[in-house]
């Protein structure tokens, strides 16, 4: 009973571990492949006090990316 109980934490880290690397190679290589956070609709206002950015383009489209992808997954 235990090995059995090992071998799906096993699993578990394994593909978190995949996930973990899946997310940081994007945030490495990521800004050079595709423009998030520059996209048109991502809204940014320069004053002579401060500077604000919302980057709300980017948030819709990871959001459907996301979306899709967790769909696709938990179709089994």
């Amino acid at each position: 009973m235990i090995s059995g109980d090992l071998e799906s934490i096993g699993k578990s880290l394994m593909i978190f571990a995949v996930v973990l690397f899946v997310i940081g190679a994007v945030l490495v290589f990521g800004s050079k492949l595709l423009p998030l956070g520059r996209l048109p609709g991502d809204i940014f206002v320069q004053k002579a006090q401060g500077s604000f950015f919302f980057p709300i383009t980017t948030c819709i489209v990871i959001s459907i990316v996301l979306t899709v992808l967790l769909n696709l997954f938990n179709r089994r």
